[in-house]
């Protein structure tokens, strides 16, 4: 046993005879990525029966078990701030934020502070976790900076490994409500495109039939009528970069004051701009998911924030 690690192990899924280490071990552990796995393995991280396995390329045989040793995380040199947070569920295991638009999940270039994991750092005080490689704190999932609403977070490695799974096999209930332009002729759908970056504007995504593209599916639904507009719910099936704002942008029907994906010169454009309204009309509502550690069905429901009901009852019939 290596010390200073995290010690994992992982049995090679029955349906994965035949592919390659680092895959394989991407679809036993969700909670790494095939790139990092490949650096694991190339570092002698890796063993099987006590011999070291430095090949990512190396075929596997379903129910193989390989002990992986993950490094402990490096400081990510993040600076814990005092913002104030809005707590919808919090145990010694993981911990749900109402997350307001306009706050960035993580720190990044142009935002190196007064992110969510400084906040998260501020209020955890340390008991958050860091499987990602750097204690870039237990960040499961994220929504865009200028989308509200609930995002969970894990304070220790087994609870984020048992939340990354859920998230893996898409078995997190994740609703929406997002404003969109024009008023659906159906009262529900469903957009079954592939997501991909987009290859003019890498700060976008689009719909692709590229090899690198991956599956992406939004269920919608009719809540209310408005004029020239309509308040509906999407609920996620699996869960990709801007999914909800492309998907309904493909279908006719993109997301008020969506600055990417909504359309110039929309007709509500005037409207907008007398309430100040500069976002993405979208909110995550609902989070359902089975706790990692106590196996309890948690479902927490956000309440649509002021900006986006003055918006509602301004287009409201």
């Amino acid at each position: 046993m290596i010390t200073g690690v995290s010690n994992i192990e992982a049995q090679v899924p029955a349906d994965s005879d035949g592919w390659r280490l680092d895959r394989a071990l991407a679809a036993a552990i969700p909670s790494l990525s095939r790139e990092r796995l490949k650096v694991l393995i190339a570092s002698g991280a890796v063993s099987n029966d006590g011999l070291l396995v430095r090949d990512p390329a190396i075929k596997t045989k379903s129910g193989t078990t390989f002990l992986v040793a993950v490094p402990d995380p490096a400081p990510a040199h993040n600076e814990a701030q005092a913002i104030p947070l809005v707590i919808a569920y919090e145990d010694e295991h993981l911990i749900v934020v109402d997350k307001p638009a306009g706050l960035v999940v993580h720190p990044a270039a142009g935002n190196f502070d007064g992110t969510l994991v400084n906040a998260l750092l501020h209020h955890c005080a340390g008991q958050l976790s860091g499987i990602g490689g750097v204690a870039r704190p237990g960040i499961v999932h994220r929504i865009d900076k200028d989308t509200s609403g609930l995002i969970v977070a894990a304070k220790h490695d087994r609870a984020h490994v048992g939340l990354a799974a859920q998230f893996a096999k898409h078995s997190i209930d994740r609703r929406y409500k997002a404003i969109v332009n024009a008023v659906p002729l159906r009262l529900a759908g469903k957009v079954d495109a592939a997501l991909a970056r987009s290859p003019t504007d890498r700060k976008k995504v689009a719909i692709s039939d590229a090899p690198q593209a991956k599956r992406a599916v939004t269920h919608w639904q009719l809540e209310t009528k408005l004029k020239d507009a309509a308040l509906i719910e999407c609920r996620l099936e699996t869960g990709r970069t801007h999914q909800v704002r492309v998907h309904m942008a493909s279908i006719g029907h993109p997301l008020l004051g969506d600055p990417v994906y909504g359309r110039a010169g929309t007709r509500h454009a005037k409207l907008l701009k007398e309430l100040g309204f500069q976002r993405q009309a979208l909110h995550a509502a609902v989070l359902g998911f089975i706790h990692p550690i106590t196996s309890a069905s948690i479902t927490l429901i956000s309440k649509i924030p002021d900006d986006m009901q003055r918006l509602f009852s301004e287009l409201a019939l």
